[in-house]
């Protein structure tokens, strides 16, 4: 009778296979192994000629060094006149192999383009592969895709790069190939700056980031000249970076210039204007008012030539709930003469009555004021506090300022809100500031001290200290 039973069994490749056969009181009986028609062992005696075959511990087979034609059943016979066997059944597994990849490991393709990525991989079990990206996501914005195939709709050059196939199953180590995507594409360009500031005598750098395969060719122009490197004018090229730098910027060198990018697939033209003008003001006061009736604003501007006026707009903020019209009652006082009306300066309100009437304040009406700005020697950062005065209290504000140098002027800033208080909470100065830092941006403010009375139309005060 056989102590073993039959059973199914899995090897690796390479591993040796070892097959019980347990037998009590065998007798005279023989016993043999058999693979389908062919005997591989009869009693003690080994009657296949493959080396690797042998009986161990009696009658267990075993196989060295499996391989994976050994896979199949296997008897273990009683040579009874009625034969008794056991069957097992015998697995091999065989670790992951690629054998083919898309065009070989390497593909090119068009931008706009769809392309499809294939890999091929045998094993026992049958593998799983996994597509990654090395050293980022798939286009899909995911980490990994399970599949023998990746497709890619509409390439450009941010898909580009080496995609992963990796073959798993389970058994010994996985295995990996890669493909390496090129997608040929014309010339990209973004800039670093759309505008750069600058000043006579200063220095300027204009910089375009140019991406293109295969490798563009790029031009300079001023307007429609193109540009030749000159002791003043010189071009640099650092990877995707070129950047056109300008030496002791003169007054004529200011307008629009362009970085033009050429390769076999197109040509790329993006602009840059290089500007004289005053940059955009940053408002530097707080959002509360110490005030009922008035806010303290100030700003400051990054200029290289002297700021020669500023315009500053308000208006109020009203909430959908209220009425396109406001009633606004000014209570024009100056602190210096009582009851004295106002007299034009350098204020430009367009107040639709005269002094102690009632004033309609439409709902997108902006008042603005002119305040010209004290020359000073070169400074790079200048600025401005100014008292508006007249305001609704516990009521929000916005406003805006641009600033003028010789150039021209500046671009709006963006929208500033600010707040009057239900109370005073302190009484400060009422005055206009001007002041200024030095283009070095080190040391400290100058300081002078001079102080000049003025009516507005709203009879503000001003005292300018510069």
């Amino acid at each position: 009778m056989f102590i073993s039973q039959s059973a199914a069994f899995k090897f690796v490749v390479g591993e040796t296979i070892t097959l019980p056969c347990e037998v009590t009181h065998p007798g005279t009986f023989v016993l043999a192994w058999k693979r389908g028609i062919a005997i591989l062992t009869a009693a003690t005696v080994k009657v296949t000629p493959d080396p690797r075959v042998r009986l161990v511990n009696g009658y267990t087979l075993q196989i060295k060094e499996a391989v994976p034609q050994d896979a199949g059943d296997y008897i273990c016979q009683i040579a009874s006149l009625n034969p008794r066997e056991i069957t097992h059944h015998v697995e091999i597994l065989i670790p992951p192999k690629i054998h083919h990849v898309t065009s070989g490991g390497h593909l090119q393709v068009k931008k706009g383009s769809p392309v499809r990525l294939e890999c091929s991989a045998t094993g026992n079990p049958t593998p799983n592969i996994t597509w990654t990206r090395k050293n980022n996501v798939l286009p899909n914005g995911e980490e990994k895709f399970v599949s023998p195939s990746y497709i890619i709709e509409n390439m450009d050059r941010h898909k580009g790069g080496i995609y992963l196939c990796t073959a798993n199953n389970g058994v010994g180590h996985t295995a990996s190939s890669q493909i390496n995507l090129h997608v040929l594409y014309p010339p990209e360009i973004s800039v670093e700056r759309q505008v750069v500031f600058s000043g006579e005598g200063q220095e300027a750098s204009l910089v375009c980031i140019v991406h293109g395969e295969a490798q563009p060719e790029v031009m300079w122009f001023k307007d429609t000249m193109q540009i030749d490197q000159t002791d003043r004018m010189i071009t640099e090229a650092r990877g995707a970076r070129h950047t056109l730098i300008i030496r002791k910027v003169h007054a004529m060198d200011f307008g629009n210039f362009s970085c033009v990018a050429d390769n076999q697939l197109g040509k790329s033209r993006k602009s840059i204007t290089l500007t004289g003008k005053p940059n955009v003001a940053t408002f530097r006061s707080a959002a509360m008012s110490q005030w009922r009736d008035k806010y303290n604003i100030s700003w400051t501007v990054d200029s290289f030539s002297p700021v020669e006026e500023y315009k500053l707009y308000y208006k109020p903020v009203f909430s959908t709930s209220d009425h396109s019209q406001h009633i606004y009652e000014p209570k024009l006082r100056s602190p210096f003469i009582p009851d004295q009306p106002p007299s034009p300066a350098y204020d430009t309100f367009n107040y639709h009555a005269g002094y102690g009437n009632a004033i309609h304040w439409g709902k997108n009406e902006w008042r603005d004021i002119v305040l010209p700005a004290i020359p000073v020697s070169p400074h790079y950062t200048q600025g401005m506090s100014y008292v508006i005065r007249n305001l609704d209290p516990d009521q929000q504000y916005e406003a805006k300022v641009q600033s003028r140098n010789r150039f021209g002027w500046s671009d709006f800033t963006e929208r500033f809100l600010f707040t009057t208080s239900n109370t005073d909470t302190e009484m400060r100065d009422m005055s206009v500031t001007h002041y200024s830092s030095p283009s070095s941006g080190t040391g400290s403010l100058s300081i002078w001290s001079l102080h000049l009375t003025v009516l507005s139309v709203a009879r503000i005060g001003l005292l300018w200290r510069f």
